[in-house]
């Protein structure tokens, strides 16, 4: 197989595992996320979407990975890619009894 053959291959495989990644959703009601726990794979994204009547500020602090979806108002959501494996633990900022385990899987 040629170097072209290869490199067309690798785009290919790359490109399928894009296509291949899933969104998953959660929504925010009540002051809770709609799911404690959930396992994912890596590329795989999850939306949070505000269907509460207060706003949130959806993050993370894990070692594994850290982020924040700064204040969501109602009826808006944010989306958050998970790329590494690990296990990440998401709270809201202005409710802290807020609490969901991501396990990004390997």
């Amino acid at each position: 197989m040629s170097r072209m053959s290869y490199l067309a291959l690798s785009i290919l495989a790359l490109l399928a595992g894009d296509l291949a990644a899933a969104e998953h959703p959660v929504i925010q009601k009540n002051s809770a996320f709609s799911v404690a726990e959930m396992k994912i794979d890596p590329g795989d994204s999850i939306v949070f979407k505000n269907d509460d009547t207060v706003p949130h500020n959806v993050f993370s602090s894990s070692k594994a990975f850290q982020f924040s979806t700064n204040v969501q108002l109602p009826g808006n959501s944010a989306t958050v890619t998970f790329k590494q494996p690990g296990t990440v633990e998401v709270r809201c900022v202005i409710h802290p009894g807020m609490k969901l385990m991501v396990e990004v899987k390997k």
